[in-house]
């Protein structure tokens, strides 16, 4: 089948196809007309792929779980181990995002909305401390996914 049948198939768009491909992720067989033609087979680990990369799985662990997916003598704990681990980074994530989500609902019970200039929200963006005084929320970085430190 063709690229486009294959994408209609796995829920995935052409090119994210494609860039499966070239980072070897998938290897679609060639035609004798050099286009890609892709089998029930390729489906399959595409459909694998865009479910594991729904759960938040990165490519490289992607990767590893299509690895495991093609050993059968694997152990089922190397993939167990893989979901718990995936669990505990959306628990912090999770964290992060309750947190970040405090700190907004204070900046925005703050902030009087009015016709008035001040505004605490643009205030604690551009670093102003002076603005109001710091919840224990505001204290800490909370861009998701950076690891930063505190300010």
């Amino acid at each position: 089948m063709n690229i486009g049948e294959a994408a209609r198939q796995s829920g995935l768009p052409p090119k994210t196809i494609r860039y499966y491909e070239e980072i070897g992720l998938v290897v679609a067989d060639r035609a004798p007309n050099g286009y890609r033609d892709y089998s029930g087979n390729h489906v399959h680990r595409l459909n694998f792929i865009h479910r594991s990369r729904d759960l938040g799985f990165s490519v490289e662990e992607c990767r590893l779980l299509l690895s495991l997916y093609d050993d059968n003598a694997r152990e089922s704990a190397e993939v167990k181990a893989l979901a718990l681990s995936k669990i505990t980074e959306i628990d912090a994530k999770l964290e992060r995002l309750a947190s970040l989500k405090a700190t907004l609902q204070h900046l925005a019970e703050t902030c009087h909305g009015d016709h008035r200039p001040d505004c605490p929200i643009l205030e604690e963006l551009s670093g102003d401390k002076d603005c109001c005084p710091p919840a224990s929320s505001l204290e800490t970085d909370h861009r998701v996914g950076t690891g930063s430190s505190p300010r």
